[in-house]
This record gives C-alpha cells, structure tokens and sequence, in this order.
C-alpha cells in the first residue's frame, strides 16, 4: 500500500475476461465506489472493473467483459 497525502493505492490482482491473462490493477482507495474501465495489459481489449473500497482497503472488486 503507498500514501501520498490523501491518496491510498492498492495494487490487486485482476484477471482478463477475454484471455484470461492476470495482471496488477492499481486502486485509488480513497474513492468508496467506482466503476472503470481499463485495459487488458495483455491482449489490451478494454474491459470494465467495479469496486467497493474502504481507505486503504478493496472490499469487492468484480471485472466484466463490457
């Protein structure tokens, strides 16, 4: 986890629902709820990520294909 100021990043684990492929997600926490949209580091085809923090915290994190 890094604080800067206010600012409290996770990095969590993802995986692809195209290919499949996992890869790290860094998520700003100190945002409660937050819908993304992000890119495959892999296959790079756009996906969407849902997420429920709490600071310093990913309480639910769901990916879906769009």
């Amino acid at each position: 986890m890094r604080i800067a100021g206010h600012l409290m990043e996770v990095s969590e684990p993802i995986q692809c629902p195209f290919c499949g492929q996992s890869f790290e997600l860094l998520i700003d926490t100190s945002l409660p709820l937050q819908q993304l949209t992000t890119d495959c580091e892999i296959c790079c085809r756009p996906f969407e990520v849902s997420v429920e923090c709490e600071p310093g915290q990913v309480l639910n994190l769901q990916v879906g294909s769009g």
